[in-house]
Formats: structure tokens, C-alpha cells, sequence
């Protein structure tokens, strides 16, 4: 099978939408979310997206193909939330391998099945490395700001736990994403690093971070040149962001990272800002435009959607990027 690194030379390639959008139209019920392992928890579970790769997997094989369909080249598997960190608040703790090797593995399949059908066009798994619902460089506590919730070394143990398991579930890269922390991130980073090392591998990294509002900076106060100077220590396959913003309000930050950086970029926006129901309305044809002033200014070498994305919001931007050819970068970094 071709790499993703000869991949991404010939073409722009497409990273699938959101996967929550997608499974919120299942309205599944907490005895859905349970299925027959859970049934007697003693905690509810409704909610925990990432569980649902063991108990309603055909649910996620389906959300999987429906991107591929749509000419997605990359699906990200179901595994946002699935380190101990964040399980902990399902008290799910234990089975945080099961849930990354199910996940990547039913990805793998499916992947595995596009490419036998036109092997032209390989396609590829990513495994979704979420950023915890902790921060490390931050305080929780307004009257401690010394106070930390989570340290370095917890997250460097739980990430280590959680790229094994998406590694031996058949991921071909990993992808660090919605990065509000780059000190999270860079324990993730750490133990990726590990694991080659004790491996002996080399697995290609995405790295994927969020501008959270219109300051321009990550929610730990770095400017986008902050970030990239944080995070390029380590060879990556592609330095992007996503979430937080649409492709409208994201676009300067683009620039200034592709501006900035060798590595490839990449960018998964939301599909524009959500309405006062939380939901999001901007339309695949809305999004197909704001993505095109990407591609016609030489911006991204990987592009997809995050939240309010669906597989006709894919399949439109997968239909114009097929028009231009993959970012060439002019920077020296």
C-alpha cells in the first residue's frame, strides 16, 4: 500500500468530518450507549461517543465508510476522549487500550476495504489523540494559580497507553489535535517518541492545534509562531488547526502558519460558528467556498472539517481540492 508521505505529494488529501455530528443523528439511548457488556454499570454512560466502538461498532464502521464515500483519504478513529484522563469521568479507566485497538482496528477495516476497491486511491487511518479535559500549563483554581490538575508525567503515562493500543489496532499515522495546551500536547508528543524508540518504528505525526477565539492565540496564550516554535522540535508529517473557529475566521492563521513552517499543513475548521442551540448551520456549499480561497492561495496540503461537518460538507471540499494541486512551502523554518 502507498505510504501517506508518497500520498501526499501527488495530491491534497482529504481528512474525513466530524465524527459526534454524525452519531448525535443515531439518538442513541443510555441502554444504547451500555449495550449488553454495560447493562448493569453502575454509572451512566450516555454521552461517552468513544464507547460506543465496543458497543454499537457498526454505528462507527458506518460513520467510516460514509466519509470514504464521500473521497475522504484520511478517517480519524473514534478515540477522542479515550485516554484514563479523560475515561476517568465515566470511571471507564480500564478499559482504555480496548476502546483505541477497537477503534483503529474497525477504521483499519474499513480503510482496508476502500483501498482493495480502487487502490489508486489508498486510504488511510489516523489515530485521534484528543487534548484531555485538563490542562497542564494551567490553573483550574482562580485563588491557586500555582494549582495544577494534571501533571506532565500523568499525561505522558496516559498518551503512552493510548498510542500503543491505536498503533496495534492498525493506525497508519497519529493525529495530536484541538491542542489548546501545547504543554499537553508536547506530553503526547513525548510519548509518541517513546514508543518509536521502544518500537523501533516511525509512525508519520499530524499536529493539530486550536486558536480560541478572535486574539489569535491558543487558550494558554501562545500566538500561532508560539505554537509552531513549540511543536517543531519533532519531524512532523503536518502542523495544522482545527475546531474553535470556521473556515472564514480560521483563514489568517493559516496564512500565517503556512507562511511559517516546511512541514505540511493541515486544517479541519468547524462548519462555522455554532447558533444559540449549540448547532451549526453553515451549509456544505458555504464551507466548499471559504475552502477554495485555502486552495487558491497555496494554504493547506490536508484539509476536512470538525464539528457540524458532515460527509456532503467532505464530499464538496473533496470535489474542488481535486482541482488543485498540494501546498508547496516557501518558508525557510
Amino acid at each position: 500500500m502507498s505510504s501517506i508521505q508518497e500520498a501526499i505529494k501527488k495530491n491534497i488529501l482529504i481528512l474525513d468530518g466530524a465524527m459526534g455530528t454524525m452519531l448525535q443523528r443515531y439518538n442513541f439511548s443510555e441502554e444504547d450507549f451500555r449495550g449488553e457488556r454495560f447493562k448493569d454499570f453502575p454509572h451512566s454512560l450516555k454521552g461517552n461517543n468513544d464507547l460506543l466502538s465496543i458497543t454499537q461498532p457498526q454505528a462507527i464502521r458506518a460513520v467510516h465508510a460514509a466519509y470514504f464515500e464521500a473521497g475522504a483519504d484520511i478517517v480519524e478513529t473514534n478515540t477522542f476522549s479515550s485516554t484514563t484522563i479523560g475515561m476517568a469521568d465515566y470511571h471507564l479507566e480500564d478499559i482504555v487500550y480496548e476502546l483505541n485497538y477497537e477503534s483503529a482496528r474497525i477504521a483499519r477495516e474499513v480503510a482496508d476495504e476502500f483501498t482493495a476497491k480502487n487502490p489508486e486511491k489508498p486510504r488511510f487511518v489516523a489515530g485521534s489523540i484528543g487534548p484531555t479535559n485538563r490542562t497542564a500549563s494551567m490553573s483550574p483554581d482562580v485563588n491557586d494559580p500555582g494549582y495544577r490538575a494534571v501533571t506532565f508525567d500523568d499525561l505522558r503515562i496516559a498518551y503512552k497507553q493510548q498510542v500503543e493500543a491505536l498503533i496495534d489496532g492498525g493506525s497508519d499515522l497519529l493525529l495530536v489535535e484541538t491542542i489548546f495546551d501545547t504543554l499537553n500536547a508536547k506530553a503526547a508528543l513525548f510519548a509518541i517518541e517513546e514508543v518509536k524508540d521502544e518500537r523501533n518504528i516511525d509512525i508519520p505525526i499530524m499536529v493539530s492545534g486550536t486558536i480560541t477565539d478572535a486574539s489569535g492565540r491558543t487558550l494558554s496564550g501562545q500566538t500561532v509562531e508560539a505554537f509552531l516554535v513549540s511543536v517543531s522540535h519533532i519531524p512532523l508529517l503536518s502542523v495544522g488547526f482545527n475546531c474553535a473557529l470556521g473556515a472564514d475566521l480560521l483563514k489568517p492563521y493559516l496564512q500565517t502558519l503556512s507562511h511559517n513552517t516546511s512541514f505540511n499543513v493541515s486544517a479541519h475548521p468547524n462548519a462555522g460558528l455554532p447558533n444559540a442551540f449549540g448547532e451549526y448551520d453553515e451549509t456544505p456549499e458555504q464551507m466548499q467556498a471559504f475552502i477554495k480561497e485555502y486552495l487558491d492561495d497555496n494554504l493547506v496540503n490536508i484539509i476536512g472539517g470538525c464539528c457540524g461537518t458532515t460527509p456532503e460538507h467532505i464530499k464538496l471540499i473533496a470535489d474542488i481540492a481535486k482541482e488543485y494541486k498540494p501546498r508547496v512551502s516557501t518558508a525557510t523554518m
